[in-house]
């Protein structure tokens, strides 16, 4: 039962990214998440709020026409009030005709806060990329076109 809650929430928060309702993925954060998205742009893994989230994201995939993230064979460890999750993530992103994706796994930690599982880090273990690589510049540009 706990498991396929986590599950849900991992598959909520994607659908949120896809349907660009980042006030609903707000939602779905704790306080506080370490992000890690190292293994493809570099850096280092930040702790951000789900606003810090919501405007990185919403300032980016928007410029994409839309997403499709497809997610499956998750394993899920529950330790009490905390889950890791482990599960394969390809993330679809289209401009016209054109796709660029992304391919890897994802690791995932959530904790049972009031009752709901929030996700407290989110992890990106990049894989490979393919299609166009260069729609994310257009992406960027198209957004802050639209914001001019």
């Amino acid at each position: 039962m706990e498991g396929s809650k986590i599950i849900q929430a991992i598959n909520n928060l994607f659908k949120s990214v896809d349907d660009r309702d980042w006030e609903y993925m707000q939602t779905l954060f704790a306080d506080s998440v370490l992000l890690d998205y190292t293994s493809m742009v570099g850096g280092e893994p930040a702790v951000q709020t789900p606003l810090e989230i919501k405007e990185a994201w919403a300032s980016f995939m928007p410029g994409f026409d839309s997403t499709q993230h497809h997610i499956s064979e998750f394993r899920v460890k529950l330790h009490g009030h905390e889950a890791d999750v482990h599960y394969i993530g390809n993330a679809d992103h289209f401009i016209g005709d054109e796709v660029w994706t992304i391919s890897g796994s994802y690791d995932t930690k959530l904790e049972k806060i009031d009752g709901n599982w929030l996700i407290t880090y989110l992890k990106l273990n990049y894989d490979k990329q393919s299609g166009n690589l260069y729609l994310p510049k257009r992406a960027r540009e198209r957004v802050s076109n639209l914001q001019s």
